[in-house]
Formats: structure tokens, C-alpha cells, sequence
């Protein structure tokens, strides 16, 4: 493969998560030619969301709906052997869907071999070239392409400054770093920032290690993940909604009223991504500020089991979900002393905790990410962060935006990194149409040929 004949270079894309296996899976069976960069191959086909091997995290989408292809919505249920709807209708291990998606891909590989080939390394810069890219690596190696897509995934959460400076034990700013849940018979107190559901995994955890002192989840407005129904909810199609903003609220409301707020959010899923780019950058600021925490925690539920657990540790008196801002902490005594000031107070609190986890997810802006890649392409202007910096600012069609704003053929983005574009693009249901649609963009036959479309 030569730069004197790109139509022939593969498709380069970065990050091996769930995003970017399954473009990878899409683009060879479009008969593109891949090269897929994963710098930790403990997460190749399976990403941060689905790498975990504790069992008892599980999947906030029932078995039915976790198909890879939108082409194919039982194919995940099969694979499953699930042969009725009360199977169907189960929240199985995430880790199960990471044996999922890897034997996804190595059935695509084996399908076609020569056609895609895994590189093992850090990618930290690109050259662009009118008909190529020029990736490069730590180790030194270059890789030339086609297109470059980024699939990075979640970056990691972003430290909250008076925990600055103050590491493990006392205090972990990724609720995924090594040793989190070591040691926890010594310990009677641990605060959990945040109480969405990274909170949820990390209490579950917790109690199945056998963890029995007290569990505090702190969050600015103190929500907590709804939970599921036991059964899936039957819900009519709708034509998409033309209210906007607190017009919108007040429809969705009504309809809560009507049919149940599950099932109201549930009809509103084929078109939040529409209703999302209908408004301006105004209205979607005002959503995130006022209205975001409220969403969130009745759109990404909880596992009916999950929800019961947590339920029973809270009448137990071993969980409490606070509303307040933590203010200061310093360790103390080989403990942690932390000042916090519950939601509607002036005055500080108190408390003393043997272990921070900040579970407040994951950080979206790009701006000050150590990302080398990242970095690279933002000193030489060809990437820019979204309005609301929730990630990368790019088309609809997954296109990078540079500095000015121009769309790049040869520059493309998946998965949640392009949240700030479709707002819901962190769930497999959306991903996968999003990959779907990409990979039938890059295997087209007018952008082989470099012309675009």
C-alpha cells in the first residue's frame, strides 16, 4: 500500500472499545480494509464499559435490545441462546457482552483475513496529506491511511480541586484504577462522589466484596438512578414531538402522567437525537444546566436487581445519597476529613471518611486533555471542542470540525466523544446505528476515490 495509490490505504482507526470494534466489524464487512490502533490490549473489543470482570455489573439494557446491528436486533439474544421473551428480557453481565463484542471480531477477521490487521501502541500525532494520513506512534511507527477515525471513548474523570494533590489510598479520581477495593476490611467509611450509575457499579461492588460500614454517594442534587420495570415496556411508536424547550418539558410531563414516566421517556428515544439538534446552543445550555441531572437518572436506569440491592442498603442504614458540594479535604490520622455543604445550607458539614472515590463519570471536554493524539491534533488546529464541551465539535455525519470550523473528509469521530453533536450517543442502541451509517459513508465508492460526498 503506497500514498500513490490511496483508494487502497485502510481506514485507521483509534481506540478498541465498543465504538471502535464495531466500525471496524461494519467497515470489513464493507469490504474496507482496516488497521485498528488500542493501546491497552486488556481493552481490545471490549473498552472501559465492558473490560470489567466483576459479575455483578450489569448491563442497564435488557438482552433484547443489545444487538450490534440495527439490521439485526435479535443477533445479541441468539448469541445469548436466549429462546424466549422472559430471557429476552434480562439484564445480563456486562462482562458477557465484552465476550460478545471480541468474538464479533475476530469472526470478522477470520471471515476476511488480510483485511484488517491490530496494532498494539499509542498513537500520538497525524500528518495530513490531500489524499492520506500519516499516523504515528510512540514506538516510532508510522501507519499510512485513508481516514482517521477517533474512537476514544470516555476520558477519565477530572479531579475535583480540594482533592488535588491527594492520591490512593485516601482518595482515587478513577473509580477503574487499581486498588480501589483493596483492603476493605479496614475500613468503616467510604464517600462515593457522585450517585449516578458508576456510583451504582462501585456499591455493588462493594457489597459483594463483603464491604459492611457505611457507603455516603455525594452529588450535587443528591439523584439516584431510576430503576426498570421487571418487564419491558410495550411502547406505540410516535411522530417526533415539535414542542421545544420548557413547552417540550411540559409535553413529556403530561405524557408521564398519562402512560407512565418510563414509557414516556421510552417514546421519546428514536428522536432525542433530533429534538437535541433542533435546539440552539442557548436552549441545549439551558437543558444541561437545569435539566440534565433530572434526565438522566430516568433515562440510564438501573437493573431491577441492582435497584433492589440499593434499596435494602439504604433501609439498612448502610447507604445515604446527599445532596451538597464538597467544599474542602485533607487528610487527617490516615483518614480523610472532608467539608461539605448540604444542598439549601450555608453552613459546612463535617465528615470523616477512610476512602474517596469519585465516581462523578467521565470528564468530556477535550480542553487540558494529556491525550498525545488529542494534543497533536489540537496544537496544529484540526480539532476544536464542542459548544458545550461534552467533546469533539464535529457534522452529523461524524466529520471533524478544525479550528475554524470546517468539516474534514479524512478526519472522522464515533462514539461519545461526539456528544456535543447527537447529545444521546453513550448507549449501544445509538452507537451502533451511528457506526452503521459511518461505515457505509467510508466504504462508499466516491469517497474511496477521495472526491467525498
Amino acid at each position: 500500500m503506497t500514498a500513490s495509490n490511496p483508494a487502497r490505504l485502510p481506514v485507521a482507526i483509534v481506540g478498541a472499545g465498543f465504538s471502535g470494534t464495531l466500525l471496524a466489524v461494519n467497515l470489513i464487512r464493507q469490504g474496507v480494509e482496516v488497521v485498528i490502533i488500542e493501546r491497552d490490549e486488556r481493552q481490545l473489543a471490549k473498552g472501559l464499559a465492558f473490560g470489567t470482570r466483576r459479575p455483578e455489573h450489569l448491563l442497564n439494557v435488557r438482552a433484547a435490545n443489545m444487538s450490534a446491528f440495527p439490521d439485526d436486533l435479535g443477533h445479541f439474544v441468539r448469541w445469548m441462546g436466549f429462546s424466549d421473551r422472559d430471557q429476552a428480557n434480562r439484564f445480563v453481565p456486562r462482562l458477557a457482552y465484552g465476550h460478545y463484542l471480541r468474538e464479533l471480531l475476530l469472526g470478522a477477521l477470520a471471515a476476511a483475513p488480510g483485511r484488517a490487521q491490530i496494532v498494539q501502541g499509542e498513537a500520538v500525532g497525524a500528518a495530513f496529506a490531500p489524499d492520506q494520513v500519516t499516523l504515528t506512534l510512540a514506538s516510532g511507527r508510522r501507519i499510512d491511511c485513508r481516514a482517521l477515525v477517533l474512537a476514544l471513548g470516555n476520558f477519565p474523570p477530572a479531579p475535583l480541586a480540594p482533592l488535588a494533590g491527594i492520591g490512593p489510598p485516601l482518595h482515587f479520581v478513577d473509580p477503574w484504577m487499581p486498588g480501589v477495593l483493596d483492603g476493605l476490611d479496614t475500613l468503616d467509611h467510604i464517600v462515593l462522589l457522585g450517585s449516578g450509575l458508576t456510583a451504582a457499579d462501585m456499591i455493588v461492588s462493594l457489597d459483594r466484596l463483603g464491604f459492611k460500614g457505611r457507603i455516603t454517594a455525594l452529588s450535587r442534587r443528591g439523584l439516584k438512578p431510576r430503576a426498570h420495570a421487571e418487564a419491558g415496556p410495550t411502547v406505540t411508536p410516535v411522530t417526533e414531538p415539535q414542542a421545544r424547550g420548557s413547552w417540550l418539558l411540559r409535553s413529556v410531563r403530561n405524557r408521564a402522567n398519562e402512560i407512565g414516566w418510563r414509557a414516556a421517556i421510552d417514546e421519546l428515544r428514536p428522536h432525542t437525537q433530533h429534538l437535541w439538534r433542533r435546539h440552539d446552543t442557548a436552549a441545549q445550555r439551558r437543558f444541561l444546566r437545569h435539566a440534565r441531572a433530572y434526565w438522566d437518572v430516568h433515562r440510564h436506569r438501573l437493573a431491577p436487581d441492582v435497584a433492589v440491592r440499593l434499596q435494602t442498603l439504604e433501609e439498612e442504614g448502610r447507604l445515604l445519597f446527599s445532596a451538597g458540594r464538597l467544599c474542602s479535604a485533607a487528610p487527617c490520622d490516615g483518614r480523610m476529613q472532608l467539608q461539605w455543604r448540604p444542598r439549601g445550607e450555608t453552613e459546612a458539614h463535617s465528615v470523616v471518611a477512610d476512602r474517596v472515590i469519585n465516581c462523578t463519570g467521565p470528564k468530556g471536554a477535550i480542553t487540558g486533555s494529556d491525550h498525545p493524539l488529542i494534543c497533536d491534533l489540537a496544537a496544529k488546529g484540526l480539532i476544536r471542542a464542542d459548544a458545550h464541551q461534552l467533546g469533539l465539535d464535529v457534522e452529523q455525519s461524524g466529520r471533524v470540525r478544525d479550528a475554524d470550523g470546517n468539516p474534514q473528509d479524512r478526519l472522522l469521530a464515533v462514539g461519545p466523544i461526539t456528544k456535543g453533536e447527537a447529545w444521546e450517543i453513550v448507549a449501544v442502541p445509538d452507537i451502533r446505528r451511528q457506526v452503521w451509517d459511518l461505515a457505509r459513508y467510508l466504504g462508499n465508492t466516491h469517497w474511496v476515490g477521495g472526491e467525498g460526498l
